[in-house]
C-alpha cells in the first residue's frame, strides 16, 4: 500500500488554509473539507497514513496540488549508487528506489522523503545543508541595513 502520511495531509490542510482561507472562519473551502475528513478520520482510527489509491478523490487531488509544490526528488547529483553503495551517500535512497523513482506513485516517493529525512545522514542533509546554511546567512550580512536579501541559488 502507498501510503500518505498524516504529516503529509497537514502540510496540505496548511497549504491550503493559506491559498483559500476561510470566509467566515467556519466555513471551509471544498479542498480543504476534503483533506479534514482524510485526517478526522485518521485521527479517530489512529492511523498514520492514508491509502492513496482509496484515498477520496477530491481529497488526493487537493493533496497532489501541494504535492506537485514540493522537490520531485532528493538527489543532488553525488550518486553512489553508481560507484556499487547499497544507499546513495548523496540523496541516503537505496539503488532500488533510485532506479525506480520515475514510475514510483507520489505517496511512494513522499515514503522515501520521510525516512530520508529521519535518518539525516546524508550529504543533503548534513555538509550540503551546513553550506545552504552558511551561504544565506553570508549574504544576509553582506547585505546594506534596511535592504532584502538577494535571492540564493538553489
Amino acid at each position: 500500500m502507498a501510503g500518505i502520511h498524516i504529516t503529509d495531509i497537514e502540510a496540505a490542510i496548511n497549504y491550503w488554509r493559506q491559498r483559500q482561507p476561510s470566509p467566515d472562519g467556519v466555513t471551509l473551502p471544498a479542498p480543504l473539507r476534503a483533506l479534514a475528513e482524510v485526517y478526522a478520520l485518521l485521527i479517530h482510527y489512529g492511523e498514520e497514513e492514508a491509502d492513496e489509491h482509496t484515498m477520496p478523490r477530491a481529497a488526493w487531488q487537493a493533496w497532489k496540488v501541494w504535492y506537485d509544490t514540493t522537490p520531485d526528488t532528493p538527489c543532488i547529483a553525488i550518486c553512489s549508487t553508481n560507484q556499487g553503495d547499497a544507499v546513495c551517500k548523496g540523496c541516503g535512497r537505496t539503488h532500488e528506489e533510485v532506479t525506480r523513482w520515475p514510475a514510483m506513485s507520489p505517496g511512494e516517493k513522499r515514503a522515501v522523503w520521510r525516512r530520508i529525512l529521519r535518518e539525516g545522514d546524508a550529504l543533503r542533509f548534513t555538509v550540503y545543508a551546513e553550506r545552504a546554511v552558511e551561504r544565506r546567512a553570508a549574504a544576509v550580512s553582506a547585505e546594506p541595513a534596511g535592504q532584502p536579501p538577494a535571492p540564493s541559488r538553489p
